[in-house]
Formats: structure tokens, sequence, C-alpha cells
């Protein structure tokens, strides 16, 4: 263990690992100064970089944008009153008012010396946890690491929003969409549809970025207004550090909470801020000023959600349960450089562990450092309308995708799961669900086939499998009182009080018809699920076809509801109703920021990648943002550039169109 640990801290003090590792940093940053990417979306656009990179070199870029992410999206909670991610959203309750005060540089500066201590505080915890899981890990058959997937699909209790089957059915979903290709035991082609591209699955990242990427960007773009109208932060940097320190029992306290809750698959980052936040304000003497300006408020929360990182991957690493959904992202990048978590962690690859376990720390303070150093310019971006940033994001998302398998066909698909991304967004489906059933999809069939190879059924019966069998149904349970919705907060019905979603009963049977349309093709979906897969020999077909004849009850019984019409169903939810009934939208809907994904796509099947994206900046610059000519041709230049230079260096193609076929053209064309 020592030699591990020395091997590791030598590793870390590399200077290609501190090269990395501030790559990843800096992207961190970026995506959580962003408001709607959050960590998912940010860690789907590394997975095809680290492709052909070295582990620790891999880990260090994956690691130093987990850990700074819930620092970046501090900006836009304090200074807009928009929640960076959902682990940011108690943040805004007093950040924003002490924004308004004039006080902005207090709040910020307290928020990143929080976010330092709880991150720091975090990887210290995993640091320790190594220690005192290893003999029990090494304990764990196949059969146990079974039951552990069963238990990290039990956290989709937790994403399931207000209504716990559309978390159940979404789960089923990505369990299905994760059993594409061939069967693991037996090599047999299951739900590929007779199309090449997905007799090996499909891509991690392009389900990450089609899921969450595009939905939010596409929303993002039919709003289509500044972000802000005003800037300016104001003083008070050395303050808010002050601050810090002298509530440093408050934020050892909350560091603790948040490595807790991490650890607890599922839970994250849409309760850790909220339970922080409750803490401090139970716990103070006077609450008056808590939601008006209370700096307790900020500090709270931010060493928090800094913390679940460390504790987050304890589950992910040494069991493979991802404890939160950029951990679920994180745990298919672990598998794509061909590492298994589980014992390997603490014995073999114990010194990855250790390196990411203090790569997190050295990334908490970095990042935390730069966000004090770039706060004023950082901080002026957060203001820029984002129909100014939106083809850059969709730039780098279609060139990120396209690196999944290096075929055109990558940006078909993303864009299909993309669609299915907006209507689980629109009618209220958890993504995260969606995406934690993708990402164990492959890790629970796997050890399923070898526990009944080893034990036959008679598994069920071992004092493991039953221990974890009932922390399992205790998980649920206690999942069903304390459920988020996919923005982050407390679902009402979890609060036992009544929800406020429109109620689109008999009267608005017009309003249900796309629901039911959607649900009907859900429910077609799992029936093609049955049918395909029970042809299939035993240990090819047992998990896909009893997951699918499962999903089949629950999306009949869904689409029956949704028929039926049953007032006050939290099912019967459209979010374009919903806005529209509060008078918070302008009557608008996403698919025409859809069709420009489309026009996108469309051309550069035919002219290719480079081609299509200048004439798409152009176009969207000219029309959507009503730029000059002038300006839309220079930044369009600019991207062309960053584009060529990312690709240079990282010797990589574009996707080429009907056009390279015919035409020689030389780089970056071709």
């Amino acid at each position: 263990m020592l030699e591990a640990m020395q091997s590791a801290f030598v590793g870390l003090l590399s200077f290609e690992h501190a090269a990395y590792m501030l790559l990843g940093i800096v992207v961190g940053l970026g995506v959580g100064i962003l408001p709607g990417l959050g960590g998912i979306a940010g860690m789907s656009l590394l997975m095809p970089f680290i492709y052909g990179m070295d582990q620790v070199s891999a880990l260090a870029m994956l690691v130093g944008m987990v850990a700074v992410i819930p620092t970046g999206d501090t900006f836009t909670s304090v200074l807009m009153g928009i929640p960076g991610s959902s682990a940011s959203q108690a943040t805004v309750l007093d950040g924003f008012p002490l924004a308004k005060k004039g006080q902005a540089a207090r709040a910020l500066s307290a928020a990143f010396s929080a976010s330092l201590l709880g991150g720091v505080f975090g990887a210290l915890m995993l640091t320790g946890f190594v220690v005192v899981a290893k003999p029990l890990i090494l304990s764990f058959t196949t059969a146990e690491l079974f039951m552990f997937a069963l238990l990290g699909l039990s956290v989709v209790g937790v994403l399931a929003g207000e209504s716990i089957m559309r978390g159940v059915i979404a789960c089923g979903l990505g369990l299905m969409v994760g059993a594409i290709g061939a069967a693991p035991a037996t090599g047999e082609s299951r739900f590929d549809l007779g199309i090449d591209y997905l007799i090996d699955g499909v891509p991690l990242v392009i389900i990450g970025l089609g899921l969450f990427a595009i939905p939010e960007i596409a929303d993002l773009i039919r709003r289509s207004r500044p972000i802000a109208a005003e800037s300016g932060l104001g003083a008070g940097w050395l303050q808010g550090v002050v601050d810090t320190f002298k509530n440093w029992f408050l934020v050892l306290r909350c560091s603790a909470l948040g490595t807790f809750i991490g650890a607890i698959p599922g839970l994250g980052g849409g309760v850790v801020d909220w339970i922080a936040y409750g803490h401090a304000a139970q716990t103070s003497k006077d609450t008056s000023n808590f939601g008006k300006g209370e700096i307790k408020g900020v500090i709270a929360p931010e060493s928090a959600n800094n913390a679940l990182q460390g504790g987050a991957l304890m589950p992910t690493l040494l069991f493979g349960i991802p404890g939160s959904g950029s951990m679920a992202v994180f745990l298919g990048g672990m598998v794509l450089l061909g590492l298994q978590p589980g014992p390997s962690m603490v014995t073999t690859d114990l010194e990855l562990t250790y390196t990411i376990a203090w790569t997190l720390a050295l990334s908490s303070i970095v990042g935390a450092a730069i966000c004090f150093f770039l706060a004023v310019p950082i901080a002026r971006l957060t203001f820029v309308p984002f129909n100014l940033i939106a083809p850059f994001m969709i730039m780098i998302i279609c060139f990120a995708a396209f690196q999944a398998r290096r075929d055109l066909t990558d940006l078909l698909v993303l864009f299909a799961v993309g669609i299915v991304g907006i209507f689980l967004r629109r009618f209220g489906w958890p993504r995260p669900a969606f995406l934690i059933g993708f990402v164990l999809s492959s890790q629970a069939e796997n050890y399923l086939y070898q526990a009944l190879q080893f034990y036959g059924w008679e598994f069920v019966q071992r004092p493991g499998v039953l221990i974890i069998g009932g922390l399992t149904i205790a998980s649920t349970l206690m999942a069903l009182r304390s459920r988020v919705s996919e923005e982050g907060a407390v679902t009402k019905e979890a609060r036992g009080e009544e929800t406020d979603r429109p109620v689109l009963g008999g009267a608005d049977k017009a309003e249900r018809r796309p629901q039911i349309v959607f649900a009907v093709l859900l429910l077609a979906t799992f029936l093609y699920g049955v049918m395909s897969s029970a042809p299939l020999s035993f240990l090819g077909s047992v998990f896909p076809f009893y997951t699918s004849a499962l999903m089949v009850a629950f999306s009949g019984y869904m689409v029956m509801m949704l028929v039926v019409g049953k007032p006050g169903h939290s099912a019967h939810f459209d979010q374009e109703v919903a806005a529209k009934a509060k008078g918070a939208d302008d009557g608008t809907t996403v698919w025409p920021s859809v069709g420009w994904f489309v026009f996108l796509f469309g051309m550069t099947s035919v002219l290719g990648f480079i081609i299509s994206i200048a004439i798409f900046i152009t176009s969207f610059l000219m029309v959507r943002t009503q730029l000059g000519v002038a300006r839309s041709l220079l930044y369009t230049g600019l991207c062309i550039a960053f584009m060529s230079t990312l690709g240079h260096y990282l010797t990589l193609d574009f996707p080429a169109g009907v056009l390279q076929h015919y035409v020689e053209m030389p780089w970056p064309l071709k």
C-alpha cells in the first residue's frame, strides 16, 4: 500500500499529469459557467478524447473536470440567479440577493473558499475509505456484485421526480438501449435492427450528449434573450474568505454531510445543497436573513456540493455503482480505459485509486484559485446572449459525438437520441434515470450470467446477496420519501404536498395526445424487446427479455392512466403546457431550434463537417442572432480556426459527406 501511495504521489507531480488535469479543470469551469449543461454533458464532451490516452492522463483530465464543475456553476447562481446545475440551486437563495446588494464579490469569494475546503475534505475521506473498504471488497463474488448493480438501479426512485412510474420506465429504456449489440455471454446480436453501426451498441458519449446537451441547448436557443442585463461584482473579495474561515465548523459539518450523501448512490447533487442549506438555517441563532443575503446560505451548500464529489467516487470506484449522473459517465470512461471498478481498484489498480483521490484534492485547490483570478472576465461571459454562444457549443458537441466512432452515423444517432431526450424533458421523464440504466446495463448483465454459471439461481440464497437485497429495498423505500425532480428540488409529492403541475384531465385531451403517443411508442419499443429477445438462447435473452417484459407492464399502465386522464395524476405533465399556464413562456416551441440541428446534420452528410459548420454558424448568427455579415464571418472564421487547430494537434479527422467521396479535397475539408 505504501508503495502504491508513493508511486501515485510521484505521478501526481509529473508535468504530463498536471497538464491534463489543468485541461480538465479549464473545460470543467467552462461547462460550469454555462447554465443548462452540467456535469453529465461536460463529462460526455471529454469521452471521445480519452481514446488512446494512457490511464493516468485520461483520469487526470476527467477528475479535473469533476472537481471544478460545482465551483464554476457558482457564477451563474450568484450573478444571475440561475442555477448552473442542480447542485447549486440553494446557492441562489442567498448568493443572488447578495449580488443585488452589490456584494457579489463577497458571495463569490466565500463560495470559492468553501468549495476548495469541501473538495479537499471529500478527497481525504475517499483516501481513508479505500483502506477501510479493501478487505470487504475482496470478499465479494459476482453474485454480490450483481446485487450491487441492482442497488445502483434502485436510485431511480430518487431521480423519478413526481412520478415513480416515469422513473422506472426511463431506467428500463436505458437498460434496453444498453443491451443493444452482441450479448456478452453468447455473442448473439440483439436489437440492432439490421444496422451494422449498432452491432457494438450505442456509444456512451452519444447517449450523454443526446440526452442532456441537445435538449438544453435547443431550449436556451428557443428563449432567444440575454441571460442577464447588467454586470458588476462590487467589493468584498477578502471579506468572503474571512467569512468562510469564521464559519469553519459549518464548513466541516456540511462537507461531512456532502461526503456522506455523495456516497449514497443516486441521491447526490439533487438534494445535497438543500440539506446543507437547511442544516445551516436550523443551526443558526438568527434565521431572519436567510433568503435575503445570508453568507452562511452560500458557504453551506458550496462546501457540501464539492465534498459530494469525493463521496460519489466511493461507490463508483469500489462497487461500480455511480454515485450521481456525472459519475455514471465517469464509470463509462473507466470502462473505455480498460478499468473495471470493484476489487481491482484496491489491489492491482490501487495506485490509480490514490491518484484519483489526490487529483480531486489538487483540482479543487487549482480550480478555486483560477476562479479567484479570472472572476471578473469570466463574470462578463455570463452576460453574453446565449444565441452567440450556441453555435460554438453545437460545433463542439457534433465534433465530440463524431469522435465516438468517426462515422457519419454518429451524428444521425446523436440526433435521434437528442429527439428522445427532448421528449423525455418535455413530458417530465427523468433523463438521469435513463442514463443510469444505460451505464449499468452491461455491468448488471455480465455479473448476472456469471453468477448463474457459477451458482445457478441458488445465488439468491447467499448471505451477501440477501443483505444487499435488503439494502436495495430499504434504499428504494427511502428514495420514495425524498425524490428530487430533474431540476434538483425535492418533489412536492415526496414532501406530502399537492403538486402545482397543470391538470391535463378530460377537457385537455388534445394536450394529452402527444404524451399518449410518446407512451405508446415506448410500449411498442418494449414489446419489440420481448419478441426480439425471446428466440435467443437462455443466457443471451434472460436479461433483456425479463427487463422488457417488466417494462411492458409498467408502460402499459402508464398508457392507460394517460388515456383515462385521471385528474391531478402526476404523469399528466407537459413542460410546454405548464410554462404557458404560468405565463412563463412566449408561446414558442423547441422544434424551430431543433431545425437548426437538422440543417447542420443534413448539410454535413452532403458537404462534410467543416464546410457545413462554416455555413451553419454564419447562417445562425445572421438569421437567429441578427449579427452583421462582417461580424458573423469573423466569428465563423475563429470557430473554424479553433476546430482545425484542435483536429491538427489531436490528429483527428472530421466527418466527410458525399462531396468528399467524389472530390479530392485538402485537410481539413476532406
